[in-house]
């Protein structure tokens, strides 16, 4: 549907992915299991670390902060992908999508300040370990956690609210999946050159100086470990930070591909498969990793199930 010049829009139609009907019926069920996977396992990790004891430290404390970041994420962009997969699912409302559009921003760079933040503190853990828990005391955590919320705010709104007062007056059909900002853009009839360049720059700025943190706390804690006498002991202080590490890796390589280069030779199918990896994929990997590579929390897990085990009999 094309809407002549002197109408706006007041709605989008999304237009998801492409193939038939029983290739769309497979997908749908397929993200469905993941989006369930998704919920189950992290409010499973709020849960596990809110009830152990043994689990109130920082490092736990970011985890499920971070785990509840991602409930959070995947809930504004994968029940919409659901829809688009239905006949009548695919048109949203233009206030609908820019709210879509903030959340999803908001959410996503909160989530890179948040993984800076866990970088630091392992940084704090292995090169201050008797000062540890002093420097990293609850109010620091809370602080640190605010800190992140309102740096991915502040980042993130000025863009949003520039989009918002965009006239669309012409098509009405966002190729891609859900409300992201490129295909948005594509679709205004005013020139959106200043909003793509400020998008750019928030981007780069929430990606370069939460990966600039990462990788200054890592490289510090590199320094400080191979100057551990033993390997068992150098194996023990990198262990606690392979999962963050591998998260960290994952995570800013997609949204680098997606958020930080220039729009020359830009392809939604590329885009929408990479997309599906960091809104989807990401997600549900990130508690596998965490869970698994971790023995504190395999532990808490198997004493909560034994626990429950004996109150059933």
């Amino acid at each position: 549907m094309v809407l002549t010049n002197g109408s706006l829009v007041k709605e989008f139609i999304i237009l998801g992915f492409p193939g038939s009907h029983p290739f769309q019926c497979f997908l749908f069920l397929l993200l469905f299991i993941t989006y369930l996977i998704t919920l189950l396992s992290n409010t499973g990790i709020i849960i596990l670390i809110c009830r152990e004891r043994s689990l109130h430290t920082p490092m736990y404390y970011y985890l499920c902060v971070f785990a509840l970041l991602e409930t959070f994420y995947v809930s504004v962009i994968v029940p919409k992908i659901l829809a688009t997969i239905t006949p009548h699912g695919r048109i949203i409302s233009f206030l609908c999508c820019i709210t879509q559009l903030f959340f999803f921003f908001f959410l996503s760079s909160t989530e890179c300040f948040l993984l800076g933040v866990m970088a630091f503190d392992r940084y704090l853990a292995i090169c201050y370990p008797l000062r540890y828990s002093s420097l990293m005391n609850s109010n620091m955590c809370r602080n640190l956690t605010l800190s992140s919320w309102c740096g991915g705010f502040v980042t993130i709104f000025p863009s949003i609210v520039l989009i918002s007062q965009l006239p669309f007056c012409g098509s009405n059909f966002i190729n891609h999946f859900f409300c992201d900002s490129p295909p948005v853009l594509q679709l205004s009839c005013a020139d959106t050159y200043l909003i793509d360049l400020l998008d750019f720059i928030c981007s780069s700025m929430v990606i370069v100086s939460s990966f600039s943190i990462t990788l200054i706390s890592y490289l510090y804690i590199i320094v400080a470990v191979l100057k551990i006498p033993t390997t068992k002991g150098r194996t023990k202080a990198f262990s606690t930070c392979g999962s963050h590490l591998i998260v960290v890796l994952v995570y800013y390589g997609t949204v680098t591909f997606m958020y930080v280069r220039p729009k020359v030779g830009y392809t939604f199918t590329l885009n929408r498969v990479i997309a599906v990896f960091y809104t989807v994929i990401t997600p549900i990997l990130n508690p596998i990793i965490y869970c698994l590579r971790n023995k504190e929390v395999i532990k808490a897990f198997k004493k909560k199930k034994l626990s429950l085990l004996k109150h059933m009999h």
